[in-house]
């Protein structure tokens, strides 16, 4: 078939709506000619290719982790960001126009947000009702100065816009709280660029790099010198956008921080970090205004920082974008919008935003109350009012009489809380369905920096694309994301974030590492190292038992006891060791479980995602999903051998991705101290438990060589078979064994003493006391007269030694208290 024949039939079935402008092809079934060239492509493609291609997508978003989380379904969790793999592709005509409109529309809201928060003297002899203000959850009034300027609101700004039928590009909504979606599109750029990359390459695509880096120097040029560096204030992993925090932290280079990191003191905001208090100048925020500041905004908020008004008010921080600014996003806004534009900024907006009504004024309200059948009822501002039936926007043609009545009682019972939209059909792109294109709905969300050059407009973004239409189009009802591909009319110079050679300065100097992070670290090794004894535990359990024959076996009862101790299994004198091995391999019910300590040890990861090595990460996942599958959580008590060495192998390679790819800084050594200290606990309790003094049976010996996997250097060794002195040697004393005590604690005590002195005198953790003092004990003890006692001593030290870290490092001092007085 030739070229214009594989592309006649691939777009054959390819029906737009009536009435409806398509992106792809004209009124009369013609492909448009900025689509003929990539049309064509994918027709020579064909079937099969396009759909190795397509899964090559979607398996990098699996891979590198891209989730969203859905609120309204508790049962789904996260959930797999969902590509739609074929790009929407836009004119440089059309792109001129929007990006011309959109700096305009954040002109214009920057206005209105300056002059809500200097008094509204402006807006107010301009008509504009206060009470649309003053009813906003979004106004927040302690952020009002009348007594100077107000600083910049909008750093980040984007808008939710769509075609309607004769062609107009409308925006449908301002997101001007914290607007998400940046990173996604990025994410899309790079998944679909990579499945399909000879096809990118043929086309003169605008790159998205040149924005991430005017955003990252403008919030930059906000930092002082020795400050804690630019943070991304996350609510955290709980968030639907969580990934998306961890991934702009990323990749802009920024702290990813919550609220419980940070503090204000004196007026100035501090990081908690493991060498003290840093200060932040710079803060990018992902939680909503009300919640940033419990102390005067909203009192039942756990994700702000008290006192962060004060701070911004005496202009100590810079926050981007500033509390208060999600007002814009009220729908309530969008009628006056266009009469403003004139008084506020000289200009007629040239983007019209769909025509909307508020029925907040009377006379408003009585038009679409006339109308109602015809209209669109949305809520007025971004948060749903008590009282409103839930669900919207509400599209009044689609509800049955019922319903109808309901909305019309409520807008006639409290108009303020509505407005009316005029019924605008969404136009359509094309969405590869079944091996076939067809049409769908469509927003386009655009992305716009505040710089010192000026607004800096993403040439992109991405589309929501959806079997709805008329704003329902969202992640949570089931849209699909579409990268956006914006032509250029002639070569784009290829841009990265990384800098030349000549704008590095070499350092080697540790960064700021947040105490939560480090804490997060060490128990995430703490939990993997914790997982992997409670599987060897598990798999010699399972080489030693059968069907038919558990008890009176050596060393069986001693594991059973152990696993049972550990909460890896219930407590039930009369259970099978077998299903004793069972339940601790595959139920996640109990917290010493195998599944539940890698459940702890991946949300451990989850808010640590900005530090944990990518494949590591992974590695991680399948791990976890592992665990998780049918085929072990079924599993049958034969099975439980190998499906434990299974696991074993998946958690070696996650903590071999993790140790040996991260960074030798603060970072690193908290994790090789939370799995040094674990190791060397599980080492102490099997010895405890399997060398009983010289009472010990040989086989219970051999079964403690084999917990510390020391089979084979024994063996080397000693050829007449296990003995209490030398096992006890090798094991405990022989720091050239890896999985020694001693060879922990030599360890323990290094990492210890490179970690930051304690403020405000620069003296050493008392951690370093009990380590140095544990290691001296363990170095004399003779093997031949080790006893129970002494082997529990060590593991009350280990334990000390474990609070002394977290008091020192994950409990921040006031940099201002005395000596001995902790914040």
């Amino acid at each position: 078939m030739s070229e214009a024949g594989a592309s006649e039939a691939l777009i054959a079935g390819y029906r737009p709506l009536p009435g409806v402008y398509d992106e792809m092809v004209d009124a009369a079934g013609r492909v448009r000619p900025h689509w003929t060239a990539f049309v064509d492509r994918l027709a020579a493609e064909g079937q099969a290719s396009l759909a190795q291609r397509f899964n090559a997508a979607d398996r990098y978003l699996k891979d590198s982790g891209v989730y969203y989380r859905v609120y309204d379904d508790p049962t789904a969790g996260e959930r797999q960001w969902p590509l739609s793999h074929v790009p929407l592709l836009i004119s440089p005509q059309d792109w001129a126009a929007i990006e011309a409109g959109v700096i305009q529309r954040a002109k214009l809201i920057e206005a209105v947000l300056k002059d809500v928060y200097s008094g509204g003297r402006q807006l107010s002899a301009l008509g504009l009702p206060a009470s649309l203000i003053a009813g906003s959850p979004d106004f927040l009034r302690p952020l009002v100065q009348t007594d100077q300027p107000s600083p910049r609101q909008l750093h980040l700004y984007a808008v939710d816009i769509g075609r309607s039928p004769n062609g107009q590009w409308w925006v449908l909504r301002d997101r001007t709280q914290a607007p998400s979606g940046a990173g996604f599109a990025l994410e899309n750029r790079i998944a679909l660029s990579r499945a399909m990359a000879d096809v990118f390459r043929g086309f003169d695509v605008e790159r998205l790099a040149p924005f991430f880096d005017a955003l990252r120097v403008e919030l930059a040029s906000h930092r002082e010198t020795d400050d804690a560096g630019v943070c991304l204030l996350t609510p955290g992993p709980l968030n639907e956008t969580y990934f998306e925090h961890a991934y702009l932290a990323r990749y802009l280079g920024l702290r990813l921080v919550e609220g419980i990191d940070l503090l204000v003191l004196g007026g100035s905001v501090y990081l908690r970090t493991v060498g003290g208090l840093r200060k932040v100048r710079v803060l990018l925020r992902r939680i909503d205004g009300d919640f940033a500041d419990p102390l005067e905004l909203n009192g039942r908020s756990r994700l702000g920082i008290p006192g962060l008004v004060q701070a911004a008010l005496r202009g100590n921080v810079t926050l981007a974008n500033g509390l208060g600014s999600g007002l814009a996003e009220a729908r309530a806004l969008l009628g006056f919008l266009p009469t403003l534009a004139e008084p506020l900024i000289n200009e007629r907006l040239t983007l019209p935003n769909v025509a909307t009504w508020w029925c907040g004024q009377p006379a408003a309200r009585e038009a679409v109350l006339e109308s109602l059948g015809q209209r669109v009822i949305a809520p007025a501002y971004s948060r749903v009012a008590g009282g409103i039936p839930q669900g919207g926007p509400w599209v009044m043609p689609d509800l049955d009489g019922s319903q109808r009545e309901t909305l019309r009682a409520a807008i006639e019972r409290r108009g303020v809380d509505f407005v009316g939209q005029e019924m605008l059909k969404l136009s359509t792109m094309p969405v590869w369905v079944d091996g076939r294109l067809e049409p769908q709905p469509f927003t386009f969300r655009v992305f716009v920096a505040a710089t010192a050059d000026g607004y800096k407009v993403m040439p992109g973004g991405f589309a929501l694309v959806g079997p709805h239409d008329l704003g329902a189009v969202s992640m949570q009802r089931g849209a699909r994301s579409a990268d956006v591909w914006v032509l250029s009319d002639g070569p784009v110079q290829q841009t990265t974030l990384i800098p030349s050679e000549t704008q590095i300065v070499v350092r080697r100097a540790a960064g700021v590492l947040p105490s939560r992070a480090a804490d997060n670290l060490f128990w995430l090794a703490r939990y993997i190292e914790r997982a992997e004894e409670t599987l060897r535990l598990v798999r010699a359990l399972a080489v030693r038992v059968s069907a038919e024959r558990s008890e009176g076996l050596p060393g069986v009862g001693g594991i059973a006891e152990l696993l049972v101790r550990w909460g890896a299994a219930p407590t039930d004198p009369h259970a099978n060791p077998a299903l004793i091995g069972l339940t601790a391999l595959a139920r996640s019910q109990f917290d010493g479980a195998v599944p539940a300590l890698v459940a702890a040890a991946r949300r451990a990861a989850s808010v640590t995602r900005d530090r944990f090595p990518a494949d590591a990460w992974r590695a991680l996942e399948d791990l976890n999903a592992f665990l998780l599958s049918p085929e072990t959580r079924e599993i049958a008590e034969v099975a439980v051998l190998e499906k434990a060495s299974t696991a074993i192998r998946l958690i070696a390679a996650v903590t071999g991705f993790q140790l040996e790819t991260m960074n030798r800084q603060a970072g690193w050594r908290f994790v090789k101290l939370g799995l040094r200290i674990e190791r060397a606990l599980a080492t102490c309790r099997f010895a405890r438990q399997f060398a009983r003094a010289q009472g010990g049976s040989r086989d219970e010996l051999d079964l403690l060589l084999e917990l510390n996997d020391c089979h084979i250097t024994y063996r080397s060794r000693y050829p007449l078979g296990a003995a209490f002195a030398p096992v006890m040697d090798l094991v405990l004393l022989d720091e050239s064994n890896p999985r020694s005590l001693l060879f922990q604690l030599s360890r323990l005590k290094g990492h210890v003493l490179a970690l930051p002195l304690l403020p405000p005198t620069n003296r050493p953790s008392p951690a370093l006391a009990v380590a140095d003092r544990l290691h001296a004990i363990v170095s004399v003890l003779d093997p031949v007269k080790i006893r129970h006692d002494d082997i529990l001593g060590i593991e009350n030290g280990l334990m000390q030694l474990s609070d002394e870290i977290s008091m020192s490092y994950f409990r921040v001092r006031d940099p201002f208290a005395t000596e001995g007085e902790a914040s």
